[in-house]
């Protein structure tokens, strides 16, 4: 009978163990990609696409836009985390004029992109 006592207390034990290590690693910060973009444009960002080939493209999703004279922080989705750090970008404005694609390094820390 003694045996069974112990193994129950091992048990117990093991999973207060295991929840707590659970309870740790999900409380760490996730690391996400952010940079911020400066709009110093006299229009409104409508859209920010990205690519990495640029040929294909794909956008953020920035709600109703970025207003001129301001400044956004975007966050990239974590289904881009295995792609190149190097991307193209470009936005898209109000009346549907786009700028010229530039390719940035978007693992820089503190990356301000500005449109003037």
């Amino acid at each position: 009978m003694r045996i069974y006592r112990n193994v129950g207390r091992i048990a117990m034990l093991a999973a207060a163990l295991a929840l707590m290590s659970f309870t740790v690693s999900s409380a760490q910060p996730s690391s996400e990609y952010k940079f911020k973009v400066h709009n110093n444009t006299k229009h409104d960002i409508m859209k920010i696409m990205v690519s990495q080939d640029g040929k294909k493209w794909g956008y953020f999703d920035i709600g109703d836009g970025i207003k001129a004279g301001e400044t956004e922080e975007l966050v990239w989705d974590k289904s881009t985390d295995n792609e190149n750090c190097e991307q193209w970008f470009k936005a898209v404005f109000a009346g549907g004029d786009e700028s010229e694609p530039v390719k940035f390094d978007f693992c820089e820390k503190g990356l301000t992109l500005e449109f003037n």
